[in-house]
């Protein structure tokens, strides 16, 4: 049997890592209102219970003496400045990981098994501590991008950059330079002239695919697909503070872009696309699903024009990416401003 020493350090241990658990798990249902996240810390709070069941709770509580704990009477300015909800959450963060530590290195003295479960534990705690305040960044960094619009690189550099300064100037939120036909070269110069197009404006520069273009012409991200770079290897290329938007086709994909760290997802597509052809379609479904469980901005992809968007807000999703359905216009400012009017009277709902 463990020393009564190990079973009141290893008492108080779950004690605090399940407490700040509940915390984080707070933050995540009531701050961000995510489904998934939610659902991942109160899965994981639940297995830490499991595994204390390994040291007999009876032990546990006979070797508890909090009367005479001298760590009651310990106390430290910073334990009471809190600035807002997040700084909470951050602290029940740091607090559940260090406690998961010490229950790691003083449970080998208990239960080997025990550690190893608190080991793994630990490590899919860094990983949600990773999905949550990314999800919180980007919602902040995208607040109020609800239209997406993707381009060629056009016949000309002139008539590319006419088209670019247009779309900034009617609003658009995102533009996302996407071109599989063009060399390196010329590619780079769209994306440069993209870039000097929105570097004073809010619009975001977006490469497709490419996050070597991206770094090189120090655009605002790199959109990635299934196929492509991971998050991870997309991230190293772009840096810390480049977007990185996944493109998912399956509710399994967006929870894993979840996880991986990505700052903004696609989800389709869902319409038949006049510029993209696609052997298989998720549908509005699939948008649903989404609108349900994941609160990371997502843009609805895929064939999406004014006439089918009241389906896609129906769903949930807030926002869409579209490329026919503005560069094939012969208006494509009056396009965009129907989709924005459209998208702007759905501002009361949720963002997704």
């Amino acid at each position: 049997m463990p020393s009564i020493q190990l079973l009141r350090i290893i008492d108080a241990s779950l004690n605090r890592a399940s407490e700040g658990l509940r915390v984080v798990e707070d933050y995540a249902r009531f701050a961000l209102d995510d489904p998934f996240l939610t659902s991942e810390f109160k899965s994981l709070r639940h297995e830490l219970t499991a595994a204390a069941g390994t040291i007999l709770p009876a032990d546990r509580h006979a070797a508890r003496d909090t009367p005479h704990d001298v760590g009651t009477r310990l106390s430290t300015p910073g334990e009471q400045d809190r600035s807002d909800v997040w700084a909470v959450c951050q602290a029940n963060l740091k607090r559940t990981e260090q406690s998961l530590r010490s229950l790691e290195e003083y449970g080998k003295l208990a239960d080997v098994g025990f550690a190893q479960c608190i080991e793994a534990l630990r490590y899919r705690l860094y990983t949600l501590e990773k999905a949550l305040d990314m999800g919180r960044t980007s919602r902040e960094w995208l607040q109020g991008v609800r239209l997406c619009v993707l381009v060629d690189g056009w016949k000309s550099e002139a008539e590319f950059e006419r088209l670019v300064a247009s779309l900034v100037a009617a609003g658009v939120g995102m533009i996302q330079l996407r071109d599989t036909k063009l060399d390196d070269r010329k590619l780079i110069r769209r994306a440069r002239i993209l870039r000097q197009q929105t570097r004073e404006f809010p619009t975001l520069a977006i490469i497709n695919d490419r996050a070597d273009v991206t770094a090189i012409t120090n655009a605002d991200g790199v959109h990635i697909g299934q196929e492509d770079l991971s998050v991870k290897e997309a991230r190293t290329i772009v840096g810390m503070r480049g977007l990185v938007g996944v493109s998912t086709h399956n509710i399994g994909q967006a929870r894993a872009a979840v996880l991986d760290g990505a700052n903004y997802l696609g989800a389709g597509p869902t319409f038949p696309s006049s510029t993209k052809e696609f052997a298989t379609f998720a549908g509005l479904d699939y948008l649903r699903q989404v609108a349900q469980e994941i609160r990371l901005p997502t843009f609805a992809i895929g064939g999406i024009t004014a006439q089918n968007l009241p389906d896609v807000l129906a769903t949930g999703i807030t926002r869409i990416a579209v490329s026919g359905a503005v560069t094939g216009s012969s208006e494509p400012v009056s396009a965009v401003q129907e989709l924005s009017s459209m998208l702007s009277e759905s501002a009361s709902a949720p963002i997704c």
